[in-house]
């Protein structure tokens, strides 16, 4: 049962509504994270703030370390070296993460177990699956900063992330991110009024026909 009383960050539920694309638009276009690290589920939106862990590949003993550290509304964010030749994560640590009211799982690794994971509701993001299973023998680092995806996160960052990608706005850029993500968003919707109303893209734009 989950027992953490953390509270979310109305800011954070914000960032994930208006979506990864937006926020890495509006947030100087940095920090996106390899697009190969995909959402099991593409319905899936999340952000969160990371609880990272640096694993040694094909090992997932310290995944149930990390995962004592993370609490409601955390995303628990697994730098495996990005190794896809095991899973070292499946339905039964899930059940653990969804008990103690994570927000997501991102892995740069594999998983396993992905059918019950997307039916459990709980959003994972990984590189790969796998049904070859790991070794727990290989210590590794709880919130160290790692790198996923090319990109390097702290612990406290918040990560973004939908169908269309992942993005990390870190801790200390939370509230400048917010605020050019809803300009983005004001923006764009009245660019969609104003495409309703008969302007064409090249108008808006101020572009011209070659």
């Amino acid at each position: 049962m989950n027992t953490t009383t953390q509270t979310i960050d109305p800011r954070i539920t914000r960032l994930a509504q208006l979506g990864a694309a937006t926020v890495y638009e509006a947030n100087g276009q940095r920090d996106a994270i390899d697009p190969a690290i995909k959402p099991l589920d593409p319905k899936t939106k999340i952000a969160g703030r990371a609880v990272t862990l640096d694993l040694e590949p094909g090992d997932n003993w310290f995944i149930h370390i990390a995962l004592l550290e993370a609490g409601e509304g955390d995303i628990l964010v697994v730098d495996a070296k990005g190794y896809t030749q095991a899973g070292p994560w499946g339905d039964v640590l899930t059940l653990a993460a969804q008990e103690r009211g994570l927000a997501a799982l991102v892995i740069d690794g594999a998983i396993r177990d992905s059918q019950e994971i997307i039916a459990s509701g709980f959003p994972v993001f990984t590189r790969g699956v796998c049904i070859r299973k790991t070794t727990k023998v290989q210590k590794g680092q709880v919130n160290v900063p790692v790198t996923i995806g090319g990109v390097l996160i702290q612990p406290g960052d918040i990560l973004v992330g939908d169908a269309d990608g992942l993005v990390r706005v870190a801790a200390t850029d939370i509230d400048t991110a917010l605020d050019s993500s809803e300009r983005r968003e004001l923006k764009e919707e009245q660019m969609r009024a104003r495409i309703r109303e008969g302007a064409t893209t090249l108008d808006l734009l101020g572009l011209s026909r070659p």
